[in-house]
């Protein structure tokens, strides 16, 4: 007897292979079971997706044969293939593409022996009882928020300020559930792979009696074989914790009883190739149909997301009773407001501070005297061509002298954006995009950040042959030797000079580079470090008591509507890393060099007000009909010119207009546009932005839409165009 079965299968985006294929097999096999099947002239992996159980008018197709099944593995859940289904639908991508990677890779090389042998690896007892060693004793507000997060069944946003210790309530709120259930599993999410070892070592330490194996991180930095071994762990339910990257949202997990998501309001929980997910959003969801999934005994599954500076959608949907707002607005240990003034600085324009002290209201993150006082230097004041501002070159100064820490942030990595020769106007353009190769004076190179097209720094310039061509900008390379230079004469306690450290992607690449340097802030063997983004947001440095922020206004009038959220949400961020350890907190400050020091953005900044900018951010937002009061989609399209990417873009646009598809305007498709860096490793790139009022009005359009791409993409035209993606709610515009 033969049984009729539809497999999902990884496609090539884009192919005729939409939906499942239909195979035959010779003994039934359950609904989210892993079997290799023949495609084309290869064996590949694929997850039975539905039975048909009416296979008479199969009986004359020459369908294929299963070549066999994964034997051992329990099948993908129900709730875990609806959550596919939903990705993919949404999301506008191929079930099989979404289904076969969110699967570790490895699985499809294994054969059932060695299968075998990898599920037959002891692991460690739970039936131990919990850890007896004593906690800290919760504040007030932790202890609240964990009471209102208990009584409620909505998605919970956890507004909490910098180091008021939403970490411990992510703790309790897990170890809550393990406890209730013993089978429960708790995911918790982070948003980048360098934030997750210092979580999972508190997370083993604090349920160290579930032992190592049941404590398990899932992330693409693994190897394919700890890969595999985490997801078989957290697939058969041995695994009670997972800690991982925006990939763990589609983890199996049949008994997952909580969801977390720290810093969710982060870009990187947004997926930028093949399926553009946003892990945030999935979360939500899956916490949803968790819940639904009547097979569960011990109540819902909840979801909570935690950050400092809350994502303006999920600000929103506590604003519209959606979710429920949990507020921790004060640092734990915060130090009291002394009630003086910090001296003045020996030279140069004062910096204009906060409110002094004693003068100080409460804000909407509470009491601003535990958090670090923001100090705004007008740079228009400051000598021309000064890159670290004479007061903050003080403040940093002072601090060395103490013994304490500072940070200084500039998100941009290499020695210099651009090396230029002012003879003839020669730039060190990349040949390949249109982009500034960046200098990068350790190995002497200029390293184009969007192609890797690399070069040995010319002699001389290669247009007029001038040998005096020289940097322009600064990144945090150049920044770290400035400092040096600076602050030569400048000694610590000891007397010994001062030490000056740099974290960026050109400093960690080597495997344990960044747990090393991190290692070494935390032993004190550091008093400044320069650094990008990934040194300022989640670390808990306990000896920082000043953060500057040297080139920030960048972003304050891009064409990108999110780049105010994104710039206050990082300033908060990296400010939140001052003054952690409350002998410190009343001391620390946060300097930020501007050219625009009255800008509502720095203004809100000052008074640590989220909830001020983030009122005033939904107004131009609602006026504008953009995210979270409109839905949009960005189709973009690669091609070798120009010509043909708009031409495609434009052409699937006009057809879909005589079509009807846009629902009587309810639809808006605005012209194809060259996107910010048009062109990257040869391959010209545009985008269109299609927007609607209604998410659903959206989404019929593209799901309509879809067919039309696909038939315009077939005419002679277009032949030369080399792919096309559709970005539902994108991030950056």
């Amino acid at each position: 007897m033969s049984f009729w079965l539809q497999v999902v299968v990884a496609a090539p985006a884009h192919s005729s292979i939409a939906g499942p294929l239909t195979y035959q097999s010779e003994s039934p096999l359950p609904v989210g079971s892993l079997v290799r099947v023949p495609l084309g002239r290869r064996e590949v992996l694929g997850v039975v997706w539905e039975l048909l159980a009416d296979s008479g008018a199969l009986l004359e197709m020459q369908t294929r044969h299963v070549a066999g099944a994964l034997e051992g593995l329990p099948p993908l859940s129900a709730t875990w293939r609806k959550l596919v289904q939903f990705t993919a639908a949404y999301y506008q991508r191929s079930l099989g593409e979404v289904a076969l990677a969110a699967l570790p890779p490895q699985l499809r090389d294994l054969s059932n022996v060695q299968l075998a042998r990898r599920l037959k690896r002891p692991v460690a007892d739970t039936s131990c009882a919990p850890d007896g060693r004593a906690l800290w004793a919760l504040s007030p507000q932790q202890a609240a928020v964990l009471a209102e997060f208990h009584a409620d069944s909505r998605p919970a946003l956890l507004f909490g300020a910098t180091g008021s210790g939403k970490t411990e309530v992510y703790l309790r709120a897990a170890a809550r559930v393990l406890e209730l259930d013993p089978a429960a599993q708790v995911l918790v999410m982070v948003p980048e792979i360098n934030l997750t070892p210092q979580l999972q070592s508190r997370f083993e330490e604090r349920f160290a009696h579930l032992g190592k194996e049941r404590v398990v991180a899932l992330h693409s930095g693994l190897t394919p074989a700890q890969r595999l071994k985490s997801w078989l762990a957290a697939h058969a339910g041995h695994a009670r914790l997972v800690l991982g990257t925006r990939m763990a949202v589609f983890a199996s997990m049949p008994n997952l009883r909580l969801i977390v998501v720290d810093e969710e309001h982060d870009p990187s929980y947004k997926q930028q190739e093949g399926a553009r997910y946003s892990a945030r959003d999935l979360s939500v969801y899956r916490a949803k149909i968790e819940t639904e999934d009547a097979t569960h005994a011990h109540g819902p599954c909840r979801v909570l997301l935690g950050s400092a500076t809350p994502s303006l959608e999920s600000w929103q949907a506590t604003l519209a009773g959606r979710y429920q707002r949990l507020v921790m607005d004060e640092r734990i240990g915060a130090a009291p407001s002394t009630g003086e003034e910090l001296a003045p600085y020996a030279a140069g324009p004062q910096p204009e501070a906060s409110t002094p002290p004693q003068a100080r209201e409460p804000g909407p993150l509470g009491d601003a005297g535990s958090l670090p006082t923001v100090r705004r230097v007008d740079m228009n004041h400051q000598p021309k061509h000064c890159i670290i501002a004479p007061p903050l070159l003080d403040a940093i100064a002072q601090r060395v002298a103490r013994g304490e820490q500072s940070l200084i942030f500039l998100n941009r990595r290499g020695y210099a954006p651009v090396l230029a020769c002012h003879d003839c106007g020669w730039k060190s353009e990349c040949p390949h995009c249109s982009a500034f190769r960046v200098f990068h004076k350790m190995d002497r190179t200029l390293r184009c950040h969007h192609c890797g097209f690399t070069e040995r720094v010319p002699r001389a310039c290669p247009s007029c042959g001038n040998i005096d061509i020289a940097p322009v900008g600064r990144g945090t390379e150049r920044l770290e030797e400035h400092l040096a230079e600076l602050l030569a004469g400048v000694k610590r306690p000891d007397g010994e000079p001062v030490r000056i450290a740099r974290i960026d992607a050109d400093t960690t690449r080597l495997k344990g580079a960044l747990e090393s340097q991190l290692a070494s802030v935390h032993a004190g063997e550091v008093d400044v470090l320069v650094g990008t983004q990934m040194i300022a947001k989640g670390h808990d440095f306990r000896h920082i008591t000043l953060v500057a922020a040297i080139n920030p206004d960048g972003a304050l009038f891009s064409s990108d509507f999110r780049a105010p959220e994104r710039l206050f949400s990082l300033l908060m961020q990296a400010g939140g890393r001052a003054g952690r350890d409350a002998r410190h907190s009343g001391a620390s400050e946060m300097w930020v060099q501007t050219f625009h020091p009255e800008h509502p953005l720095f203004a809100a900044l000052k008074r640590h007000d989220y909830a001020g900018f983030a009122a005033q951010q939904l107004a131009e937002r609602e006026a504008a009909g953009m995210s979270p009061f409109g839905f949009s989609a960005l189709v973009r399209a690669e091609a070798r010119t120009q010509e043909v990417a708009q031409g495609f873009l434009n052409a699937a646009a006009a057809q879909a207009e005589s079509l009807q598809l846009t629902g009587n305007g309810q639809v808006t498709a605005y012209p194809a546009v060259p996107m910010t860096i048009q062109r990257v490793a040869d391959i010209e790139r545009a985008q269109m932005l299609v927007e609607s009022p209604s998410r659903a009005a959206l989404q019929r359009f593209l799901a309509a839409w879809q067919p039309v791409l696909f038939e315009t993409r077939q005419q002679a035209e277009f032949k030369s165009l080399i792919r096309w993606a559709i970005d539902v709610d994108p991030i950056a515009i």
